[in-house]
């Protein structure tokens, strides 16, 4: 068969669309072909010494792949977030499905019933259970002819999906009070699942990984502080098992959370609307994107062992950078793999001593090694690092530390506070800040791969397709969302880009769930006047999305931090979604939100404005101590803002005045990137959102 030069050509062709995790059909991982490494072997071995002069016969080619793929699916398979200590939703019908055989026969039972389907032609089966009540735990079994899954420790609850960029994906650890928190963190009625990180450019049927576990002060310290916080309150006030989908990813724009189908047919796409999907409209910069993830699988540094002392002597032509510090200066707005490495001299005394490596921050993943030997790697954003060093890898004289820092978007590098950079020896600790050497191993300068539109962490649908799509089958009560920062200078199209993506997760799984999110925290430097703010339109188009029904939302502009995008204090963003979520998903008669703007009418040299959501009557959150509400500022027709003064009417009204505007025309309230002063709320305590009386231009695409 002279085709056959790779001894099975058409195993490509079986598995065209495959993943990491192997192809659509009997989806294997080890040798990129779909089949397990040793299958894939013996088939080879057979077909080269017994039946090799058959191979000469096309047809025969054609019966061997029949035959093997019967083999390769007979296994039962199913999607990853099917796992021991899963949350499935009440209430609900619940889809269970996977992938068999054809013609293959599966049943399934849980909780005292039993339900069977037969696969189709690709193999794929799904059977329907009834709705049920929150309860157990449970165990679930799955049988085939030939095969049988099960999963223990089930829980019929809550589901919630909760996504966004950083300040979602933002850990437990670090965040105020954590320790305290975590130790407190063991929920047996809590789980937790993590989506890994995938970029996409097809609908992929299955996560990239991802298992369902019970919340523990193990579990608990990496997982999203704000998803924990509020499934942790959520389930306290409803006694309903809660489980939470992390599925979020920081540096994002929204654009790659919606689906192809909704953003082909925007007018940012309208370009590619006659692609019927995100990999025909990325066309080259896919293939580049493909040669750079390849190359960040097959580093050239960890290929050549930089990390080791005998290699680094004789590698020359590395640049220097200080270090800490972000690599933008140096290397520009590049992502991806880049080599630091270091020499630290050290006494007689540390020779194979017990030692600590601190390093006080990495963005956004680091493999790190000392005198070549691995001592730890973390794939987390922003979090510093703590490596216990094991005896026998120090020695006397000169020490190679060897750190390869991956980062995905944004801006990467070893940073953070120079003191925290430091080796600790015997008790004696030896700063290592200062200038190390680098060199760039995978970077998306070198491929091409550019930070614009065309990005493909930033190209529609890329990571809808990796990290939502797989989970539209999977019950779930509701979303809680937390992003925007990305999307600030293109705040105007975030008015029709955010009801797009509610509108869009809402079709795909069939039903109208409620969608929560957090608007955007104060940021940045104070303003000493009125200004223009990309920040406050982008908080702006997230108060027009509440139209939509079923929608809430969590306002913190009271908790923000000046100089860090990440605030902190999670614990009160989860405590806010929670309350949203009591009212527009259990119907609890509650007031879930701070006071609400409606209307305003002129008064003289007064506006006056009219609010709901009172809840008791308005009042400033600092008990008055100015002898007014601050955060407001007025114009006239000529448009310049000024500072007011506002004082409440009664418990539902207030008004608004300066001395400098004695025809105003319009207000504005916390309309600043970071609105540190404002302090209008309600009985409840719930601050007020931002908003503005005028709908005049602002600086925003």
């Amino acid at each position: 068969y002279r085709r056959a030069a790779p001894l099975l050509p058409f195993e490509r062709r079986l598995t065209d669309g495959c993943g990491d995790d192997g192809c659509r059909v009997g989806r294997f991982s080890g040798n990129g072909t779909g089949f397990p490494d040793w299958l894939a072997h013996q088939i080879g071995r057979i077909l080269k010494n017994a039946i090799a002069p058959l191979a000469m016969k096309p047809f025969f080619l054609s019966l061997v792949t029949i035959a093997v793929l019967q083999t390769v699916t007979a296994e039962i398979r199913m999607p990853k977030f099917f796992s021991d200590n899963m949350v499935l939703q009440r209430e609900r019908p619940i889809r269970i499905w996977g992938w068999a055989s054809r013609n293959e026969s599966v049943s399934v039972l849980f909780n005292g019933t039993q339900v069977s389907a037969g696969t189709n032609r690709m193999g794929r089966w799904q059977v329907e259970l009834p709705a049920m009540p929150h309860g157990g735990p449970y165990e679930m079994i799955i049988r085939g002819s030939r095969s049988e899954i099960r999963f223990t420790n089930i829980l019929l609850g809550d589901v919630w999906l909760c996504s966004g960029q950083s300040n979602m994906e933002w850990p437990l650890d670090p965040t105020t009070g954590c320790e305290e928190e975590i130790a407190a963190s063991a929920n047996p009625n809590l789980r937790l699942l993590t989506v890994e990180k995938a970029v996409s450019p097809d609908e992929m049927e299955d996560l990239k990984g991802g298992a369902w576990v019970e919340c523990t002060p193990e579990t608990s310290r990496s997982f999203s502080a704000v998803a924990y916080y509020f499934g942790k309150f959520v389930q306290r006030e409803t006694g309903v098992p809660i489980g939470l989908i992390n599925s979020s990813w920081g540096g994002t724009d929204i654009e790659p959370w919606t689906s192809w189908e909704t953003m082909r047919k925007t007018e940012q796409y309208r370009e590619y609307a006659d692609r019927n999907n995100t990999r025909a409209a990325m066309g080259e910069s896919l293939k580049r994107w493909e040669h750079y993830d390849e190359a960040l699988q097959n580093d050239p540094g960890e290929k050549e062992y930089w990390y080791k002392p005998e290699i680094a002597v004789r590698q020359k032509g590395w640049a220097k950078m200080y270090v800490p510090k972000l690599w933008e200066d140096e290397l520009g707005e590049i992502n991806g793999n880049v080599w630091f490495r270091t020499t630290v001299t050290l006494p007689e005394s540390a020779s194979g001593q017990q030692a600590l490596l601190s390093l006080p921050a990495v963005d956004d993943a680091d493999v790190t090694y000392l005198n070549g030997q691995q001592i730890g790697t973390t794939n987390g954003y922003n979090r510093p690092r703590r490596y216990a060093i094991p005896e026998g890898v120090l020695r006397a004289g000169e020490n190679l530390i060897a750190i390869r820092v991956f980062d995905r978007v944004a801006a990467g590098g070893i940073w953070g506070d120079a003191a925290e950079l430091y080796l600790e020896v015997g008790g004696k600790r030896y700063g290592l800040a200062g200038e190390w050497e680098y060199k760039p191993s995978a970077t998306t300068a070198m491929y091409g791969v550019t930070m614009d539109a065309t990005h493909p962490n930033n190209f529609a649908a890329l990571l809808y397709n990796g990290m939502i799509h797989p989970l539209t089958s999977y019950g779930i009560r509701g979303v809680i969302w937390y992003q925007g920062e990305n999307n600030a200078p293109r705040a105007r199209s975030y008015r029709q880009l955010f009801p797009n993506l509610i509108r869009d997760w809402r079709t795909k799984w069939g039903y109208e769930f409620p969608f929560l999110w957090v608007q955007l925290a104060g940021y940045m430097a104070i303003e000493d006047q009125p200004a223009e703010s990309s920040w406050a339109e982008l908080r702006e188009a997230q108060n027009n999305a509440l139209i939509l029904p079923a929608t809430g939302q969590a306002v913190i502009t009271d908790i923000g931090d000046a100089n860090d995008i990440h605030p902190r204090n999670k614990r009160d963003v989860g405590y806010r979604l929670c309350r949203s979520a009591l009212k527009v998903a259990y119907g609890r008669k509650i007031v879930a939100s701070g006071p609400t703007y409606r209307s305003m009418e002129h008064d003289g040299n007064r506006i006056i404005l009219t609010f709901g959501s009172a809840d008791g009557g308005l009042r400033p959150a600092d008990d008055n101590r100015y002898g007014y509400l601050r955060g407001f500022t007025i114009a006239g027709a000529d448009r310049k803002f000024v500072r007011a003064k506002a004082w409440v009417l009664d418990k539902n009204r207030i008004a608004v005045f300066s001395d400098e505007v004695p025809e105003p025309v319009a207000v504005r309230y916390g309309w600043a990137d970071n609105p540190y002063d404002n302090n209008l709320t309600n009985c409840s305590g719930l601050p007020a959102s931002p908003f503005r009386t005028d709908d005049w231009p602002g600086i925003t695409r």
